[in-house]
């Protein structure tokens, strides 16, 4: 019983480390529209997570060894400066609610790679919990008056793939690995990838003022660092499909932050797409996983 307890005990704390992930991540919403310039995204993303990298990378003291040299540049490609790239081309073509909407689905694909290449088992509850989460985000963002860009769909369907597999493929390839250098060898390879890109496209760094270097500062360490510390954190121990579904906290965060700090109004659709999300993501936790085991 008290292991049992204590087990039940290490999965909560597991899932609420794992949330700081989808709320920082939720708070960019607000800190990049207000403070980032929006004509250099290339240099935000090398900005983002290159000194980030390089901070972990201090803190770990430990640089790659054998395959993880190339691990660490298709893993940091995939979760950090091809993500990067196709979410900010997504948000210059879709307003923020279709593609968080299509980020949504996040949960359900990660279920499906994490059955593929993991061989974790496909069970009822979760499957309903993203469902229940995918359903509330649409309640909370849909307006019904948007115009759809299908370059942006495609971008952002994109990134939500290329996301949902790179953290797979971080799962099933770094289970013995420490999430330290392993979080550190992906910020900087993502980064290191992606500053020649910047270079070439967008030309030499911008200049910023304070506030935006405040900005890029926390968008640095906190939305990154820390919240991919947590991340795969949660990865590691929590299953694929768990983790995912936590990470609907992310739109959830974007629209309380834009009702208390951008003067957006929170009404009875936002509220009850709200209540939807946290359903569903409570529906998929172990606890009342097991119970309904017997139904699958």
């Amino acid at each position: 019983m008290e292991a049992t307890v204590s087990a039940a005990g290490s999965r909560v704390c597991w899932m609420l480390i794992t949330a700081i992930a989808p709320i920082a991540w939720g708070s960019n919403y607000y800190v990049m529209g207000s403070f980032l310039p929006a004509d250099a995204p290339l240099w935000g993303a090398v900005l983002r997570a290159l000194p980030a990298g390089l901070v972990l990378l201090l803190v770990a003291r430990k640089l790659p060894k054998g395959a993880w040299w190339w691990r660490a540049l298709v893993l940091g490609t995939i979760n950090m400066s091809a993500f990067f790239a196709l979410v900010y081309v997504a948000s210059q073509l879709l307003p923020s609610s279709i593609a968080s909407m299509i980020m949504a689905a996040s949960p359900i694909v990660m279920m499906v790679f994490a059955v593929s290449m993991l061989g974790e088992r496909l069970r009822l509850l979760p499957v309903i919990g993203a469902a229940t989460g995918l359903l509330g985000v649409v309640l909370m963002l849909a307006s019904g008056t948007s115009t759809i860009d299908w370059r942006g769909v495609l971008a952002s369907v994109a990134a939500m793939a290329l996301a949902s597999f790179g953290f797979v493929l971080v799962k099933r390839w770094g289970s013995t690995v420490e999430i330290l250098p392993l979080t550190a060898w992906q910020l900087a390879g993502g980064g290191l990838v992606l500053l020649p890109v910047a270079l070439v496209i967008e030309g030499p760094m911008p200049s910023y003022d304070v506030p935006a270097i405040a900005a890029l500062a926390y968008v640095g360490l906190v939305s990154t660092a820390l919240a991919y510390l947590a991340w795969f954190s949660g990865l590691k121990h929590l299953t694929a499909g768990t983790t995912g579904l936590i990470g609907l906290l992310n739109p959830v965060t974007g629209v309380v932050l834009g009702t208390l700090l951008a003067g957006e109004t929170l009404g009875w659709q936002q509220g009850a797409g709200m209540g939807l999300v946290l359903f569903g993501i409570l529906l998929g936790q172990p606890i009342l996983r097991r119970r309904a085991d017997l139904l699958v």
